[in-house]
């Protein structure tokens, strides 16, 4: 399991990301929880840790791995 702590902060955030996030995964092998003050992008998958960075950076938003 990969955590990625992010900057999300809305719907059109999560919608931005998942375009990225999408090209290498199923919907249903990540969540990004924005009720977290962390905004926690959770990602159940064999994927190297710094794809999924690298997409949510390339998707315009801050990503640290936990």
């Amino acid at each position: 399991m990969i955590q990625v702590k992010t900057s999300a902060k809305c719907a059109g955030c999560v919608a931005k990301i998942a375009e990225q996030l999408n090209v290498f995964l199923a919907p249903e092998q990540w969540n990004l929880d924005l009720s977290t003050p962390d905004r926690i992008l959770t990602v159940n998958a064999d994927v190297p840790a710094e794809k999924v960075v690298e997409a949510v950076r390339a998707a315009g938003f801050k990503a640290e791995l936990l």
